[in-house]
Formats: structure tokens, C-alpha cells, sequence
């Protein structure tokens, strides 16, 4: 047993439930995107289109299908090996898949808030645009979750009913 009272087995389960529920969030939000830019190239405005702004266009599109492959494998390897007892082995190749996923998400949203940028202001507006955004994923993904103090470090105030109910 260890410190949380679970098995190892117990804890390998919760955590790979964990990761799938992660992934529905975000898969949401890759879904939307994924049918934005499939819309996009039907319209009268998108065959008028510069090269450069198409070109942008499908790279946004490969990075979200990347990103719903990425996101979607370790959905994929638990219903393939959920009765293997290979939890493990999903969670620590999955952790690594889903953030790149991440990586895959954040580019797509970012190309796509730039082209947006690009056809409606000009080039100065999709590197503003394109620089703000990914220094935003960038940040609020990868950089904050790397400098968060350790739990132990940080002394934790019971929850806010709690402190009432003491209090």
C-alpha cells in the first residue's frame, strides 16, 4: 500500500481515469477547431486566398490532426490493453503522447489566431497575433505548471466551508 491507501494497482487505474477524463476536455476543443478550419476552405474568401495564408491554413489543419491523433492514442491503448495490466506502460508513454498533443493544439490555435489576424489587419497583425498567442500557450501550459511549488512546500488552507465552519 502507499502513503494514499491505494495499491499500486488502485493508483495505476484512478490515474490513467484521470488521464482519459484530461483528454475529453481538450479533445473538445480540438474537435471545434478541427471543423473551424475544415469549414474554412468552402467559402468563396478562402479561394481567394494568397499562398502564403493557404499555407498556414494546412499547416493549422496538419497540427490538428496531429493533435486529435496525439490526444486520442491513449484512449485508443487503454480500450486495446485495459485487461493486459499494461496501465503503466500507458500512463508514461500517454503522459509523453498527450503532451505533445498539447504541443500539436497550441500550434494549430496559434496558426489559426494568426491567419485570422493576417486576412483581416495584415502581416504586422498575424506576428502580433501569432507571437501573443503562442507566448500565451506557452506560458499558461508550460512554463507555470514547471515553476508551481512542490505540495509539500506549500502549506494548504482547508477548503473555504471548512475555515467557516471553524471559524
Amino acid at each position: 500500500m502507499e502513503h494514499t491507501g491505494e495499491t499500486r494497482n488502485q493508483k495505476l487505474q484512478r490515474n490513467v481515469g484521470e488521464l482519459l477524463q484530461e483528454l475529453r476536455v481538450a479533445q473538445a476543443g480540438v474537435q471545434i477547431l478541427f471543423g473551424f478550419l475544415l469549414a474554412v476552405v468552402f467559402t468563396d474568401r478562402f479561394q481567394a486566398a494568397s499562398g502564403l495564408e493557404k499555407m498556414l491554413h494546412l499547416v493549422a489543419v496538419l497540427l490538428a490532426v496531429a493533435a486529435t491523433a496525439l490526444l486520442t492514442a491513449p484512449a485508443a491503448w487503454h480500450r486495446l490493453l485495459f485487461r493486459t495490466g499494461r496501465r503503466d506502460e500507458i500512463l508514461r508513454v500517454g503522459n509523453r503522447v498527450v503532451l505533445a498533443g498539447f504541443g500539436c493544439l497550441a500550434g494549430a490555435v496559434t496558426l489559426t489566431v494568426a491567419l485570422i489576424a493576417k486576412v483581416v489587419y495584415g502581416t504586422p497583425a498575424l506576428i502580433a497575433a501569432g507571437g501573443f498567442t503562442v507566448l500565451l500557450f506557452g506560458l499558461l501550459w508550460f512554463v507555470v505548471p514547471l515553476h508551481l511549488p512542490k505540495d509539500d512546500s506549500v502549506p494548504t488552507a482547508p477548503p473555504r466551508q471548512q475555515r467557516d465552519r471553524q471559524g
